[in-house]
């Protein structure tokens, strides 16, 4: 009887604190009515849209409880530049040659730029995301940290739904409000995706040549320089210091070739043009020097990671080679296949990781975890090569 009033109540509880959430949330939507009207959402839109919304709180915990777990740079590029994800954006290149082609001539970006973007933020729009957005970022804009900008981000939303351009059962995508083949954030749509394909919408959901096209004209927008290359690999001299280099402290071409650096296969710099010197891992790993196309590229999600790449992936859609030098590790990461593989593995050890994806989220790490205390070596969660052979053995 004690468990059962124990349970009882528990359920009254949770029972009163999602009302209290849910009435929160109304009131919430209704104070948002006027500034959406002053933001350009007709009334008859906010109330369509709005109508019966509730508020999914999951979005909040994402939001205020970010993953600890830290993807090193060797992991990171593993994972997004690997043999599947070149073989099928050299075929989706092939695909769309002309659409890219166009798009190249309009907006000066090159197909494997763009196809790199595509593959790394949707792959190849297999990702979209599932959250719909006007109820993800409703409940941002009431609950939770930065409620101003999620606000701007709901309201650039509802204004799209009421332009026509997507259908509001498709427009889903993160639980933070980016969307479509090459993830834009609503107020990102609104300046910068275009028709290209001319049938009078703006849709990065459905129509593959708005959405490309729409990640050039961004690109464009960005300062992306037809023709320019974003950076390339090269090779610092013995003791060389990194120390205070980066992608913002560009110099000439000449600054750098009089320091000692070549390209990795040995060539002389380019004589002309500027660039900084990035080294993710430091002066034993991996540099770059990297051009103002890089910084382009780097302004779609404003990390040097992720900048770099969609920069590999398209030099690798180009018939390029992995980096000459190995990321300086005893144990390097694994790739799409390698992580599926790793998860059935866990699989036929009796763990519950759930679907095998070749996402290594909390699960998989715990998992993993509990085999490499089983293992004897540190419990870090993280699965690299020699976890790897360790569970194929």
């Amino acid at each position: 009887m004690r468990h059962l009033l124990i349970a009882t109540s528990l359920t009254l509880a949770l029972s009163t604190a999602w009302a209290q959430t849910a009435n929160g949330f109304g009131s919430c939507l209704s104070e948002l009515r006027a500034p959406a009207r002053a933001a350009g959402v007709s009334e008859a839109s906010f109330a369509r849209h709005t109508q019966g919304l509730a508020p999914d709180m999951s979005v909040i915990e994402k939001l205020d409880n970010q993953p600890e777990f830290r993807t090193p740079i060797w992991d990171y590029m593993a994972g997004l530049v690997d043999d599947e994800r070149v073989e099928q954006g050299r075929a989706l290149l092939a695909q769309h040659r002309d659409t890219l082609a166009q798009v190249e001539a309009r907006y000066g970006v090159d197909p494997a730029t763009v196809v790199a973007v595509w593959g790394v933020e949707s792959n190849f729009g297999q990702s979209f995301g599932s959250y719909p957005l006007v109820q993800a970022l409703g409940t941002l804009s009431c609950f939770g940290r930065r409620q101003s900008y999620f606000r701007g981000e709901f309201f650039a939303t509802l204004r799209i739904l009421q332009a026509g351009h997507i259908a509001p059962e498709r427009l889903v995508g993160s639980w933070a409000g980016a969307f479509g083949h090459t993830q834009f954030m609503p107020s990102t749509f609104e300046r910068l995706a275009v028709d290209f394909d001319g049938d009078g919408k703006r849709d990065l959901m459905d129509s593959t040549a708005d959405a490309l096209a729409s990640t050039a004209n961004f690109l464009q927008k960005a300062g992306w320089q037809t023709g320019q290359t974003w950076g390339f690999e090269v090779k610092l001299p013995a003791g060389f210091s990194t120390s205070g280099e980066g992608r913002r402290s560009k110099r000439p071409m000449g600054e750098w070739a009089a320091k000692g650096l070549k390209r990795v296969d040995g060539s002389p710099l380019p004589t002309q043009g500027s660039a900084g010197l990035m080294a993710l891992a430091g002066p034993s790993g991996p540099a770059f020097l990297v051009t103002r196309n890089f910084d382009a590229v780097y302004s779609y999600n404003a990390a040097e990671s992720y900048g770099l790449a969609i920069a590999h992936l398209s030099d690798r859609l180009r018939g390029g080679a992995p980096f000459a030098t190995p990321w300086p590790t005893d144990d390097p990461g694994l790739s799409r296949a390698e992580r599926r593989e790793i998860q059935s593995l866990l699989l036929l050890r009796g763990h519950d990781i759930g679907t095998v994806d070749g996402m290594l989220g909390d699960k998989s790490r715990a998992a993993i975890r509990a085999e490499q205390s089983r293992l004897g070596v540190e419990a870090t969660g993280r699965a690299g090569q020699k976890l790897l052979k360790a569970l194929r053995g």
